[in-house]
């Protein structure tokens, strides 16, 4: 066979593989390198965009990877119907295009495409959607379960009535206890966008993760969980932040659904530290909850603001679970509010108390480890772990499936 005939087959084998519609150099640029890395011709790229996928694959058999340039479709949903018919059963689409827009985003997936990424876009970036597509097609459709049937997908929000009642501390605890000392797969995520403190915690770096996934939520997918989150052990992950001051981040409330789907697809239990503004701002947070801790101390202003916290969780979240925890709980001589009289206020009977150790809680900080690890035969830890305990044990199987859980499994269908 002459040399002219490997070349030819090899083109051939080449787009059997892969095939590329787009309407800009940069695109055009960054993909050639990635082509020229697995010795594939640059005339795989065409130019035109979905519309001239659409005629060309109407025509000749389409590739087993299809890369399409949405940035000149008038309307994204009638084109894409109208790739899907002509495109061969088990072809995988990956979309590009302009728009950073959520709800484009799960249309597409939606639709069934691999991914959708948004320009411009880097050699690595196709790089890396390339791979991950070819995995995707060596891998079957039943081995996607990311943990057992009969695991939980459990999201449970941790929110403070009051600045400094421990909020934050009770949170990252029962993550590590859920985590470490109950071997469940937990992510813990700090909503306290500038001044979140879990990952210090652990003595760790939040890093930008958190604020990629709001900036850019069409990236945020089980890699980019892997990326970005930090991990505090095998079961522990940890995603946070510390936005700057001088730039003020706006979260848009569908990035803050698909990141905790994307969350609850990739983790058992999804531990959520929530301050309470960020609670009122998006009560979409709260009415995802399949569990609600409100954490108060027994002060007026933690009286007040617990009776107006629980009425607002039964409005947006009536099928959540709400426990009450009273913590930093001090002599009947040192509090403001006597128990008695708190609970008579809101209503209702506190699940747990948990008592103030300040010196306990000094010697725990200057070790540099959690809670529960620091200090694990102490009375505080021990109602910790009672937490945990309820926690994991709650069936679930009744429960109403969050508003969120239905888009997820709808994408897979």
């Amino acid at each position: 066979m002459s040399v002219a005939s490997l070349l030819k087959n090899s083109q051939s084998a080449a787009e059997e593989i892969f095939g590329a519609y787009v309407c800009d150099d940069d695109t055009t640029q960054a993909l050639v390198q990635v082509l020229n890395e697995r010795e594939w011709s640059p005339s795989l790229i065409k130019t035109g965009g979905i519309e001239s996928a659409i005629r060309t694959l109407s025509t000749t058999n389409s590739p087993r990877f299809l890369m399409v340039d949405l940035s000149k479709s008038e309307n994204h949903s009638d084109d894409m119907n109208a790739l899907a018919e002509v495109c061969e059963p088990g072809t995988i689409v990956i979309a590009l295009g302009t728009k950073n827009d959520i709800a484009l985003y799960r249309d597409l997936v939606g639709s069934g495409i691999q991914d959708y990424l948004v320009k411009p876009v880097s050699a690595d970036q196709l790089r890396e959607t390339l791979l991950l597509a070819e995995q995707a097609f060596h891998t079957p459709e039943e081995e996607e379960v990311k943990h057992p049937v009969d695991e939980t997908d459990k999201l449970v929000a941790v929110v403070g009535m009051r600045g400094g009642v421990g909020s934050s501390t009770i949170a990252s605890s029962c993550a590590w206890i859920i985590a470490n000392e109950n071997k469940r797969s937990t992510a813990l995520l700090d909503m306290d966008i500038y001044f979140g403190t879990d990952a210090l915690t652990f003595d760790l770096e939040p890093g930008r993760g958190l604020c990629d996934a709001l900036e850019n939520p069409s990236r945020v997918d089980s890699l980019f969980i892997e990326r970005a989150m930090i991990k505090e052990s095998e079961n522990l992950s940890i995603l946070g932040a510390e936005a700057s001051l001088n730039n003020p981040t706006y979260t848009d409330p569908a990035a803050l659904s698909h990141l905790m789907a994307e969350l609850k697809s990739n983790f058992n239990y999804v531990i959520l530290d929530l301050p309470r503004n960020m609670a009122a701002d998006y009560p979409l947070i709260l009415s995802e909850a399949s569990e609600i801790i409100l954490v108060s101390d027994l002060s007026l202003a933690g009286t007040r603001d617990m009776i107006r916290f629980m009425a607002f969780c039964k409005s947006v979240a009536p099928d959540a679970k709400i426990k009450i925890v009273l913590n930093k709980v001090a002599g009947s001589n040192l509090v403001e509010v006597d128990k008695k009289d708190f609970e008579a206020s809101i209503e209702s009977k506190t699940d747990y108390e948990i008592p103030f150790d300040q010196k306990l809680m000094v010697q725990v900080s200057r070790s540099g480890k959690p809670l529960p690890q620091a200090a694990k035969m102490s009375r505080v830890v021990k109602i910790l772990n009672n937490i945990c305990e309820e926690i994991i044990g709650v069936d679930q199987k009744d429960q109403k499936i969050p508003f969120w859980k239905k888009i997820t499994t709808n994408n897979k269908k």
